[in-house]
């Protein structure tokens, strides 16, 4: 494949999460094809064309180099999040063994998923479940897989295998978080309030009460029904199951628990991966020597009440969060954030010993752009500014300005996504603080 025909194939990738899968076309066997290699991506067109830099040979070894050698097309497929992309990774992996991938380094020190049926050492009745009726999810190593027969389960599902360890961990925090699961604590039969002392993760809201007897081996078998769809890739029909199973709460008069699935499918629709995003960073600093920082901006309310402000710092692609600022907005602007947001960066500007940014960033459009660069003409202030435009969904779909900022797209993405998580934090802790 020649390099002018890479290029132009690779301007047209997203900048988009997704897979990327470079393939060997063989000629005997018609329209078959050879995977030589399977990656995920923050922005598929950014990670692709990075195989094709000069130090390609120093950064990734001898086995890329093979495989850039012998591929002649490279497809992608695009996801909605970077967690989904890590799934869609890990599953395309195991099902076609690509050499460049298995081989890249020895296969005992890759990490699994493992949902486990457990082996209690006595047939222990808890009412009419015992244990292994709750099974347990953990992070393996490829060794302990391998050799699992000593231990106190049998795994009766594997995903993987997992490339980064520490990416991994991170993902499923996020998992955790929309499925609550059982990991270490030992079920238990439900009796009155208080007698059975809950597990740390079920006072923080990421067990489902397997310790204290809350949920049901029916409803906990559900839960992991989820993560096992979850895991494989499948978003559809898992969103399709947990409609039904709302659905079918709803006509049982269990709003409580069809609740809980509607927030579930919220969260899932909106997946906020920024400790994910933020390890994609780490790889694509915009140059060794130079510190460039971006600000970045966000409102937060609901219906006009208790509205607030924030500031974000993102410094060479890293979160400073110690120069975080907060605003609770004096002049009540109802709903229009623009005004909000006027406030927001009058008052910043007054801190003239904060040091001032190469970019700002804001959440919104060409109205919240245009008003904070008004603001810092006025103050004869030369700062370039970029908006995240957001579809229906609340995911980013554009982003506007000059054009030249666009190399920056996921440190963009990256201070964006910590602006909204920290004003939507700042807002419930105030909206709670007046209830």
């Amino acid at each position: 494949m020649k390099i002018d025909s890479i290029k132009k194939t690779i301007s047209k990738f997203p900048t988009t999460p997704g897979v990327y899968i470079f393939k060997s076309k063989r000629r005997k066997a018609k329209g078959a094809s050879k995977i030589l290699y399977i990656g995920k991506a923050t922005s598929l067109r950014d990670r692709v064309r990075s195989y094709f830099n000069q130090d390609i040979v120093n950064t990734r070894g001898p086995l890329i180099t093979k495989m850039l050698d012998g591929f002649n097309a490279v497809e992608y497929i695009k996801t909605d999040s970077v967690l989904e992309a890590l799934v869609l990774e890990a599953h395309l992996i195991k099902k076609y063994q690509p050499e460049a991938n298995v081989k890249e380094k020895d296969n005992k020190s890759f990490n699994y998923v493992v949902i486990t049926k457990d082996l209690p050492a006595l047939p222990r009745v808890l009412g009419r479940e015992q244990v292994g009726d709750y099974p347990r999810v953990l992070i393996v190593r490829g060794r302990d897989l391998q050799n699992y027969t000593g231990l106190p389960y049998v795994v009766a599902h594997s995903f993987g295998p997992f490339p980064n360890g520490s990416q991994l961990k991170e993902a499923m925090k996020i998992v955790r978080k929309m499925f609550p699961f059982r990991d270490k604590c030992e079920p238990r039969p439900r009796v009155p309030l208080g007698q059975n002392k809950p597990c740390f993760n079920r006072q923080i809201g990421l067990c489902p009460g397997v310790c204290t007897g809350e949920i049901s081996k029916v409803d906990y078998a559900k839960q992991i029904k989820n993560i096992v769809l979850f895991l494989q890739g499948n978003k559809k029909r898992l969103i399709s199951s947990l409609n039904t199973q709302m659905k079918d709460l709803a006509k049982k008069k269990e709003f409580e628990k069809a609740n809980l699935i509607k927030h579930t499918l919220f969260t899932l629709n909106h997946i906020q991966d920024v400790s994910l995003i933020k390890d994609d960073v780490k790889k694509n600093r915009i140059s060794d020597g130079e510190v460039f920082r971006i600000e970045s901006y966000d409102i937060a309310h609901m219906s006009g009440q208790n509205v607030v402000g924030v500031m974000t710092v993102l410094e060479n692609g890293e979160p400073q969060k110690s120069e975080y600022r907060k605003f609770k907005i004096r002049e009540n602007p109802g709903v229009d954030d623009t005004k909000a947001l006027k406030e927001v960066i009058t008052r910043r500007l007054a801190h003239i010993e904060w040091r001032f940014p190469d970019l700002v960033v804001v959440d919104g459009g060409r109205a919240q752009k245009n008003v904070v660069e008004r603001i810092l003409g006025a103050n004869d202030v030369k700062i370039p500014v970029v908006s995240v435009v957001k579809d229906e969904r609340h995911k980013p779909k554009e982003i506007m300005g000059d054009k030249r900022w666009l190399k920056l797209e996921r440190e963009i993405l990256l201070s964006n996504s910590e602006a909204h998580r920290y004003a939507i934090n700042f807002h419930k802790q105030l909206r709670g603080r007046i209830r």
